[in-house]
């Protein structure tokens, strides 16, 4: 039997985003936007499939041409007169679900593989009599050929992403290993390169390392006349060699570039358009500097009817913590909510010097940013958030500000939950916890997104010699002593934290959510007064412990790492909150109802103000402080010691997560909307929420050049299938 985290249940649960209403209520110009924009980001999205695994293209495209053969209810047919059970055509349809969801084969949240839950040979079987199969049994053979192997194998390596022997990356060649990647790290610095948009591969040649720094761009050519200011070329660097190139993905970067020329023509004012004009010339050439220009024109527009962002964005998946991957939203403004969170922007100021830091750690000043709820029409990428805070570059957000965005629709179906499926509570805390964890959520997303990532200083020491603080008179509050590090040069907070520095970041926001939202004033913006604001505290702190405990399903003890950024984070909370004692936080194991092993995490509301809030605010002042200073060594130390999951001391969390996998939830998919040009109008097409739904969505996503994607994408994996050996 396979491990059942290994693949996705059958009753998986599928929701339809539903953007209709706030796509009906746009302008013509403002669809036209939209759509041009949607189209953007869906050719875009594409490229996770490169980045996530080196077999996620090939599935995808093998997918592709069964299902555009025939639709999922014409294969079931054929899956029955192949000898597959109705259970197992089913898991099919939920594997390839998964696959467009997730945009390759390991789990957007986790980064574990999942495979198909049905025998190899029943899958082959369907291939073979599938009518893809029959129109071009050449063609489908050789596909199945390319993944077979590794569309099922789960050996140690590949059961999740990492680096070197700790997993699989496409960010890496198959021989890189995190020397390797801290190596490359210190040439880009050198160079003022960001590793955002690249990708690395090495090589030897006559016993010297060569390594070649591949970015993002519609252009292949080395030298882009009065375009850019990238250094590509050759370079001598210590004992190796790097080649920085242009071209990753050419193919789908020139279809971002073409779909973002056309939504400038109706773009709403010059700050979209130029906006536009930045990002098309960070995709063409390979430019973050572009790109950060084209993120300052997006922070300046304020408040538009149509929300998005494209580009590198995220690190998470990178094991090095540094590379972006391809994200794509567009989004419409939800204005009943947005008015709540403008009121909650309007307050920062206020609550900002309520955060246990001194003020010298906190930003010069707070730049108000904008801090909308949306409804999401496109997220391309490889899974949907609840909330954002963008941009992620730090010298942008520390000086000139960012954005917020709370996806609505989003929230209203991913966190909805059934009573039967609730683990881990007593019965008493269910009713409560099904009744306010939409509220409370609600209230966690906002303080985490704009007061957690919009909050904190980092001392800088720019290439000029000039530091933003007096280092004469900046102590650190938990030694008493002048503060003695700081950022230096090209160093950012990615490159400095590198590997702990996406869940490091997502533990200070989620402890900054748990500690404003002890705020009276905090909750009544939200409209929650009295006893009902007592209960959505309750069940802010009580979903973060529980939540805590659901992060082992994310732990690989193995190689003892974390692949989830959040739910380690949320896990540190636990620990943070147990070590406090004094009974705040309870966990116990015992046997379920059903005889099997099961646990209960209480938590006593009558000591949140008191003991909860004195152990997060210590935990948090050290968080900022290591943060603020560049401290990596503190840093590091601190937070790697409350991530460890050990069976010594008071809990037995590796028997623990054993219990937790035992009783995991699927985490739920979304089907989302196409959109098409038809006439003079744009036309929104939905799809049912379902896997079938999910998979007739992707099948109609590139209806004029299908096969021309799928046999780029063919290619780009083929070029580079001999750096994964």
């Amino acid at each position: 039997m396979v491990d059942s985290q290994y693949y996705l249940p059958n009753d998986i649960g599928i929701s339809a985003l539903d953007c209709r209403e706030a796509f009906r209520l746009l302008s013509p110009k403002e669809q036209m936007y939209a759509h041009y924009l949607s189209r953007a980001s869906w050719y875009g999205g594409l490229i996770v499939l490169i980045q996530t695994s080196p077999e996620s293209a090939n599935i995808y495209v093998l997918l592709q041409k069964m299902f555009h053969a025939q639709a999922p209810q014409q294969l079931e047919a054929v899956a029955t007169a192949a000898g597959l059970s109705a259970e197992e055509y089913q898991a099919f349809l939920v594997y390839a679900a998964g696959l467009y969801a997730n945009m390759g084969n390991y789990k957007s949240f986790g980064d574990t593989k999942f495979i198909p839950n049905l025998p190899k040979e029943k899958f082959k079987a369907l291939v073979w009599e599938s009518l893809a199969f029959k129109q071009s049994p050449g063609d489908m053979e050789t596909l199945w050929g390319c993944c077979c192997e590794l569309l099922y194998s789960l050996e140690d390596k590949q059961k999740q992403l990492g680096l070197g022997e700790k997993g699989i990356s496409a960010y890496f060649s198959g021989n890189c290993c995190l020397e390797d990647a801290e190596f490359a790290q210190k040439f880009l610095d050198s160079k003022n390169l960001s590793a955002y948009n690249t990708r690395l591969f090495k090589t030897e040649i006559d016993g010297k390392r060569c390594y070649e720094v591949r970015l993002a761009s519609a252009e292949k050519d080395c030298a882009v006349e009065g375009k850019s200011e990238v250094c590509c070329g050759k370079y001598e660097f210590e004992d190796s060699v790097f080649s920085v190139k242009r071209g990753d993905y050419a193919f789908l970067m020139e279809k971002v570039c073409q779909n973002l020329e056309k939504a400038k023509d109706y773009a709403a004012n010059e700050n979209q358009k130029r906006m536009l004009e930045e990002y098309t010339r960070s995709f063409t050439c390979g430019s973050v500097e572009a790109h950060k220009e084209g993120s300052r024109y997006w922070i300046k527009d304020k408040g538009p009817i149509v929300e998005s962002y494209i580009g590198f964005i995220e690190s998470y998946r990178d094991p090095f913590g540094s590379r972006g991957e391809f994200e794509g939203f567009v989004a419409v403004v939800n204005k009943a909510m947005s008015a709540r969170f403008a009121q909650l922007v309007s307050s920062a100021e206020v609550l900002l010097p309520e955060l246990p830091w001194p003020p010298a750690f906190e930003k010069d000043r707070f730049l108000k940013p904008d801090f909308t709820s949306l409804d999401v029409l496109t997220f391309a990428g490889s899974g949907i958030p609840a909330g954002i805070n963008i941009p992620n570059y730090d010298d942008i957000r520390q000086t000139e500000g960012f954005k917020n965005v709370s996806l609505g629709n989003v929230l209203a179906v991913a966190y909805a939950t059934q009573k039967d499926k609730l683990t881990f509570l007593e019965e008493n805390d269910k009713d409560l916890y099904i009744k306010w964890k939409g509220p409370s959520f609600e209230v966690q997303v906002g303080l985490h997104e704009l007061l957690g990532h919009g909050s904190g200083k980092l001392f800088v020491q720019d290439d000029k010699g000039k530091y933003n603080f007096d280092q004469t008179a900046v102590r650190n509050p938990e030694t008493g002593e002048l503060i003695s590090s700081w950022y230096k040069g090209s160093e950012t907070w990615d490159s400095k934290f590198s590997t702990i520095a996406s869940s490091y970041e997502e533990c200070r926001a989620e402890c900054v959510g748990l500690y404003l939202c002890l705020n009276k004033q905090v909750l009544s913006i939200f409209g929650h007064e009295g006893e009902d604001a007592e209960e959505v505290v309750y069940v802010n702190w009580l979903n973060m412990v529980r939540a805590g405990l659901l992060g082992l399903e994310f732990y690989t003890p193995e190689s003892k790492s974390w692949r989830q950024a959040h739910m380690q984070a949320r896990f540190v909370i636990l620990r943070v909150l147990l070590e406090a004692g004094e009974g705040l936080v309870g966990l116990r194991e015992c046997t379920g109802a059903d005889g099997r092993p099961d646990a209960v995490i209480t938590l006593d509301r009558s000591k949140i103000y008191t003991v909860g809030k004195s152990a997060i605010q210590r935990f948090l002042c050290k968080l900022q402080v290591h943060k603020s200073t560049a401290d990596v060594e503190r840093g590091r130390a601190l937070y790697e010691g409350y991530s460890a999951v050990t069976a010594d001391g008071t809990h037995n969390f590796l028997h623990l997560r054993e219990t937790v996998l035992l009783r995991k939830e699927a985490r739920k998919m979304f089907v989302q909307a196409n959109t098409y040009i038809k006439g003079d109008a744009v036309e929104l097409v939905e799809y049912e929420g379902s896997a079938a739904g999910l998979i007739q969505s992707f099948v109609e996503r590139f209806p004029d050049n299908a096969e021309e994607v799928e046999a780029q994408l063919l290619q780009m994996t083929c070029t580079d299938s001999s750096c994964w050996c």
